[in-house]
């Protein structure tokens, strides 16, 4: 009787291993292959490189701007225009405004979501806060900028889209403090 409790409990063990070795090795690549797949999750793309993008000035896209802290983050966090009306082609910049509401050096990563889906793939970032971490002092704050453009094959469908940012505290997962980074 001894022997086949050990037996189950091997079995279950290593099946607790291969799930969780599924879960972080299998998963995440899956996941980015259906959202690529299926345009679900409105990921965009990393840095664009703009080069002779013609603009179509007739006809005008809305880019609305949300901002939220992840559950951990204490800090204050929006745009500072909450929407914009631009051409497609026409690169815009705009700015976003964090604070570091703590006592505490911090240093945080914002990710990107694009709505709708479809659009991720015409949403082009030049320049973004988002491509780097952010680290700001106890008290500290900061205007963290965005330039984009709307690629001008975005499906005359879509009027509007909307970019959110969620801000998450990174400090613990940083291999650098605040000072070597500012």
């Amino acid at each position: 009787m001894q022997t086949s409790h050990r037996k189950l409990l091997a079995k279950l063990v290593a099946m607790a291993v291969a799930m969780f070795m599924f879960a972080v090795f299998v998963l995440p690549p899956l996941y980015d292959l259906f959202c690529e797949i299926t345009g679900i999750g409105g990921k965009t793309d990393g840095k664009y490189e703009a080069v002779d993008v013609r603009v179509d000035t007739s006809r005008q896209v809305e880019v609305q701007f949300v901002a939220t802290n992840n559950a951990e983050m204490p800090w204050e966090f929006y745009p500072m225009e909450y929407s914009v009306v631009v051409h497609p082609g026409e690169s815009r910049a705009v700015n976003f405004f964090a604070h570091n509401t703590t006592g505490e050096d911090m240093i945080a990563q914002a990710i990107p979501n694009v709505l709708p889906n479809n659009a991720a793939d015409y949403f082009h970032k030049t320049a973004c806060f988002c491509f780097d971490s952010q680290p700001l002092a106890a008290g500290d704050q900061a205007e963290l900028g965005l330039v984009f453009i709307i690629d001008p094959d975005l499906p005359h469908s879509v009027n509007t889209v909307t970019l959110s940012y969620t801000l998450f505290d990174i400090t613990d997962r940083s291999e650098l403090s605040v000072s070597q980074i500012q």
